[in-house]
């Protein structure tokens, strides 16, 4: 049987506090700038990118086509997983992160100085994909990194608060995503932002290799890993040279019971931020910068929730609360959308936020719980693997599988369907997980 082995005992005990929060604080920002950078691409596709490189009959086809490429960046994720668990694992967990900040922030820049297809022709839509791959590498890079440079250095019993520090970069990033394309939209005319406006959330990427030249600089690797380090280096190298390795043989199972546990978290999330905001405008003539201001104000609420979820989680177990948010999803995935297809802002408000606070829910106690899966020799590894698989199979495909189920079925409920057949799986996971490692 795959048992996942125990996390080792915190060894930060004796670490000043201010440089606990310096360095959970530095992991959230990274955390916030990376999604950032993620997130204004699935905005820009949902809103102009498909008539910029992807020109066709109708406007479908360049939504499907345009969330096809912000899918893309979901299946490059594992490979940033993969390559920088491996390292991160054997050179270190800050080495990585800074790596992943710098090919997000060139990246996202690239897109935002990028020709459309009326000026270069065929080559736009291929480096646009390419960059698009690119920053799916440095994501799956960065959440492993981050989330461990906070959790490895939390106090004794505050993994899930420290944890979740990291897990705030998501409605950081989503706030400030829809905040500039709103400011974007407010001083452009409908054609100004089509030309070029679209363009200026993409070149704030810029600041985000500011922050990977300090922590470079400014912060210092975890205690954990130099630990694990100082363990590894008194043992005969054999199997440890490969976390990879170890995981693909002894722990496969954890990994993927992981991935399905969380696919409905992410699947979820990407069909709020990206599907609902093409469906609302394109399908439903909702006003793109009410949707915009609607979502913001959501994941303001997460900025709350999400700590709160994982303190919570601190005190009576990550997986009861992580398996409580599942089973929310699945229960509101049918009301959310009978509320979403009033065409009312404010039902759509109540529908989002209720499916926003069991988000939060899981999202919480997640960071900490995947870290406490694997210890530390191989806990990179591990923990992005389960967190990039569940990207693959939830959110790159998600926004793309909605726009398929609404242009086959007519119906949101077929959307609803989806997102509770995600659920039951992730229940399914969820109570393997709890069996096999224990509720934390």
């Amino acid at each position: 049987m795959d048992m996942a082995p125990s996390a080792h005992p915190a060894t930060t005990t004796a670490l000043p506090t201010v440089n606990r929060r310096r360095v959970a604080t530095t992991a959230a920002l990274a955390s916030a700038v990376e999604w950032y950078d993620y997130f204004v691409f699935g905005i820009a596709a949902a809103l102009v990118l498909g008539d910029l490189y992807f020109p066709a009959g109708s406007s479908t086809a360049g939504v499907l086509a345009a969330f096809a490429t912000f899918a893309v960046g979901f299946l490059a994720r594992p490979i940033g997983g993969i390559v920088a668990g491996q390292l991160g694992d054997k050179r270190g967990r800050k080495p990585m992160l800074v790596l992943a900040l710098t090919l997000m922030g060139v990246a996202t820049t690239g897109i935002g100085l990028l020709p459309t297809y009326d000026t270069i022709g065929v080559a736009a839509p291929i480096l646009l994909v390419l960059l698009r791959v690119v920053q799916g590498v440095a994501v799956g890079a960065q959440w492993g990194g981050a989330m461990l440079l906070a959790t490895e250095y939390a106090p004794e019993g505050k993994r899930g608060v420290y944890g979740s520090f990291v897990q705030l970069g998501v409605p950081i990033g989503v706030v400030t995503a829809n905040t500039v394309f709103l400011l974007a939209g407010a001083f452009t005319t409908d054609a100004e932002f089509a030309a070029w406006g679209w363009r200026l959330p993409f070149l704030v990427g810029l600041f985000v290799l500011v922050l990977a030249w300090y922590i470079h600089r400014h912060v210092e690797e975890t205690p954990e890993f130099r630990q694990a380090e100082r363990e590894l280096a008194e043992k005969e190298k054999t199997e440890q040279n490969s976390p990879l390795r170890t995981i693909l043989r002894e722990h496969l199972g954890t990994v993927f019971l992981a991935g399905g546990s969380f696919a409905v978290n992410t699947a979820t999330f990407y069909i709020l931020i990206t599907g609902v905001l093409d469906y609302t405008t394109r399908d439903l003539g909702m006003k793109r910068d009410a949707v915009l201001t609607v979502s913001l104000c959501v994941s303001l609420t997460q900025l709350v929730l999400i700590p709160a979820a994982a303190a919570l989680s601190d005190r009576v177990g990550r997986i009861r609360i992580y398996a409580f948010g599942a089973a929310g999803i699945a229960l509101w995935a049918v009301p959310m959308f009978l509320l979403i297809d009033t065409g009312s802002l404010l039902w759509l408000a109540v529908g989002t936020f209720v499916a926003g606070c069991f988000l939060s829910i899981m999202y919480g106690p997640q960071a900490a719980l995947f870290a406490e899966l694997f210890t530390p020799e191989m806990r990179y590894t591990g923990a992005s693997l389960g967190y990039q698989i569940a990207a693959v199979l939830g959110g790159g495909l998600a926004p793309f599988v909605m726009v398929l189920l609404l242009e086959a079925t007519g119906t949101s409920m077929a959307v609803s369907g989806y997102i509770i057949a995600l659920a039951v799986i992730a229940l399914l996971s969820i109570k393997v997980l709890a069996g096999r490692v224990g509720s934390r």
